[in-house]
């Protein structure tokens, strides 16, 4: 549908649309480009009416590991209001993907760090690899989940989010199922055909119904996505990267040490 940096929309004939990461060097790592481009990627899928759904992708082993290190770095170097401009775009990025006119499939494998459970927990519907991994990994680097944390706790509950969040332990995608951040999970050699599987049974369903289906379900959820909400998980992260452990966390993370109030002396891999 249109060229993109960091991204490629495909279109099927058959009436849907794939949007892949595409920063395989990076992981699929976000950035403020590709933050920008997934909004202006959104945006064509909504104003193009003879898609009936979207498939979320990463290209290559992951599907996005979370922030690029190099964007870490410049946020904390910016200032408080730079910060909020910043997790503005993002928090209209998930807002818009949460609202998405048509249904939303997430397909992940490899890595699902931080920022791209957001992602995952936007869409609809979500499948994965058994051997995939999760981890909401930002309090680890002195950072919370604070603008992806209501779409979160939709997917999966406050109860697993406190853990998840809390902890920054990594998980795989059988236990990603059982709290409901995956529909299902499969061995790596399925994933592919259980795709066309999934495909297969969108196809069958009226565009419209689905997306009236995804209107009503909106309306009767639980826990509306305010303005008050997102200016508070705006304002939220952009405070807690300027406070002093959000500097020495994303200081400590770029470069390889421990942050301050770890007792050990190197920092462990969340399990």
């Amino acid at each position: 549908m249109s060229d993109f940096n960091t991204l490629e929309l495909q279109t099927d004939p058959r009436g849907f649309a794939t949007l892949w990461l595409s920063r395989e060097e990076k992981n699929n790592a976000f950035n403020a480009e590709m933050i920008r481009e997934l909004i202006l990627a959104l945006d064509k899928v909504s104003s193009d009416a003879s898609l009936r759904f979207l498939l979320i992708r990463g290209r290559g082993k992951h599907f996005s590991a979370g922030a690029d290190l190099a964007w870490m770095q410049q946020s904390a170097e910016l200032d408080y209001h730079t910060n909020l401009d910043d997790a503005r775009e993002l928090a209209e990025l998930m807002y818009n993907l949460a609202k998405l006119k048509v249904p939303t499939l997430a397909v992940v494998q490899g890595a699902a760090f931080g920022g791209a459970l957001g992602l995952i927990s936007c869409c609809d519907m979500a499948i994965g690899a058994d051997d995939a991994q999760f981890c909401l990994s930002e309090v680890r680097i002195g950072l919370a989940p604070a603008v992806i944390s209501p779409f979160v706790v939709q997917a999966i509950g406050e109860r697993a989010a406190r853990r998840y969040a809390l902890t920054a332990e990594r998980f795989g995608g059988q236990r990603a199922r059982e709290i409901g951040l995956l529909s299902e999970s499969y061995p790596m050699a399925e994933l592919e055909q259980k795709i066309d599987q999934w495909i297969d049974n969108l196809l069958l369903n009226s565009p419209a119904a689905m997306r009236a289906s995804k209107d009503l379900l909106r309306e009767v959820g639980n826990g509306a996505l305010t303005p008050a909400l997102r200016r508070y998980t705006e304002n939220a992260i952009a405070r807690i990267r300027v406070s002093p452990e959000g500097q020495e966390g994303l200081r400590a993370f770029l470069q390889k040490r421990s942050p301050t109030w770890q007792a050990e002396t190197t920092l462990k891999e969340p399990r």
